[in-house]
């Protein structure tokens, strides 16, 4: 993997901390009350929920720092620091998601087929509608990378252990990656949102698609797609964490070994009919233009998870009663449960050595704990319930936009070229995968 996105294990600054958190409990707020917008497009519509305005105040705040006086002077030590939040934060969204799922479980099994079928679309999608456009663009062997996967760490972590991060490979899936972190939330909730407007896929298999295997990714989807079917919000958000929990278990091994080998063969057979007479464009990581003291996202140790997990539960609560009217102590148990799961699946992945990702153990412990069989089960459902997944989706991304500013000089560098390509490797996953479920779910 680059160095680039290796963990730095300095020390946090207190003054980022306090700021983070206090920033994100103001943007939380002001994006529920400011609430949805739809946008007519003659063909659909868009809405802009409260979680893009989430990500866009987050984002300007970042940008502008250098002109905002000192108490919103969000810096990059502030913005790396909002990275990591993130990253412990959606493990809160997980927990919502497998509390979901396990009193679903026996009514999941009815469309097991599509469940496990739709992955392919995680496959093939992004490599039959990304690949063509690049090697029509101009890029070569950028492609691969940029249109084998999502461009997720796991995709990071397999280019460069076999081609290398310097390579044309490494570049390309670089590229996506920063693409997809930058703005791939944004540009999956407007995309979910205008598919879903269409009426050409049912629910539940735009549901299945948004389960790509990216937590912001997946929230932005599933928000898109809810927001236009109320009545079946909690199902969506089911069907969507199922098929997330796959891709995050079995995707990543069956990008090792099967779209990563499709994308090279697609690359060997398409670029002397679409690229012969292409002149290439190369693609520049940046890595030369790195200063050697550049601030690097922290690595947080158990008590800052902790505090993270504490102070993203009190941003959730605060959206939820400002969007969406629910007391804070009516909900406060809900989300203390989702705290206690995170952090038992947390300390499960610490002792189990990291040989699954933390994502499934706090997955299975969510799911455990719903399931039908198990004592209490309703209790816990009922208490959970009172959290709207809505509140939960704008909190994690009000974190995604405090992060984005830092990522805006390496997307500037990547040129227009490969964010068009790496914009339709994710349009192809979702569309895949939802076209793909829509055989088995499309008669609900």
């Amino acid at each position: 993997m680059s160095k680039t996105f290796q963990p730095d294990k300095s020390a946090v600054k207190m003054g980022s901390v306090v700021q983070v958190f206090a920033l994100a409990l103001v943007i939380a707020a002001l994006s529920e009350w400011m609430g949805p917008l739809p946008i007519e497009l003659g063909i659909g519509k868009v809405v802009l929920l409260p979680m893009i305005w989430a990500l866009l105040i987050g984002l300007v705040l970042g940008l502008l720092h250098q002109r905002l006086p000192r108490p919103v002077k969000l810096d990059l030590h502030g913005q790396h620091f909002a990275a990591a939040v993130l990253s412990c934060a959606l493990f809160l969204f997980i927990a919502k998601l497998g509390l979901l799922v396990g009193g679903s479980l026996p009514q999941l099994s009815k469309v097991g087929w599509a469940l496990a079928l739709q992955e392919l679309g995680n496959l093939i999608g992004c490599i039959l509608l990304g690949m063509p456009v690049a090697l029509l663009l101009g890029i070569k062997r950028e492609a691969i990378g940029a249109t084998f996967s999502i461009g997720r760490e796991p995709g990071l972590a397999i280019v460069g252990e076999r081609f290398g991060m310097d390579s044309p490979e490494g570049r390309g899936v670089l590229a996506e990656y920063i693409t997809g972190t930058l703005i791939g939330a944004i540009f999956i909730s407007l995309l979910a949102g205008l598919v879903t407007s269409l009426n050409i896929f049912h629910p539940f298999a735009l549901a299945m698609g948004a389960g790509v295997g990216s937590g912001s990714m997946t929230a932005a989807a599933v928000g898109a797609v809810a927001a236009q079917h109320p009545e079946m919000a909690d199902q969506i958000a089911t069907y969507a964490a199922a098929a997330n929990l796959i891709a995050t278990t079995l995707g990543t091994y069956l990008t090792l070994f099967i779209s990563l080998p499709l994308a090279v063969r697609a690359y060997r057979w398409l670029e002397p009919i679409l690229g012969r007479n292409r002149k290439a464009v190369a693609i520049d990581n940046g890595a030369a233009q790195q200063p050697v003291d550049e601030v690097h996202t922290p690595y947080l140790k158990l008590g800052m998870r902790l505090l993270s997990w504490v102070m993203g539960g009190l941003t959730v609560l605060i959206a939820n009663r400002v969007g969406h009217g629910i007391p804070m102590l009516d909900a406060l148990p809900g989300v203390a449960i989702m705290i206690g799961v995170v952090l038992v699946g947390d300390l499960i992945y610490l002792g189990t050595r990291r040989k699954l990702p933390a994502v499934c153990w706090i997955s299975f412990v969510a799911m455990a704990m719903t399931f039908p069989s198990t004592p209490y089960a309703a209790e816990v459902a009922a208490l959970t319930g009172k959290v709207n997944f809505f509140a939960m989706i704008t909190t994690m991304l009000t974190f995604a936009g405090l992060s984005l500013a830092k990522d805006i000089p390496a997307f500037r560098r990547l040129g227009w070229r490969i964010v068009v390509v790496s914009l339709l490797a994710n349009a192809g996953v979702f569309l895949a995968a939802a076209a793909i479920a829509q055989f088995f779910v499309g008669s609900l």
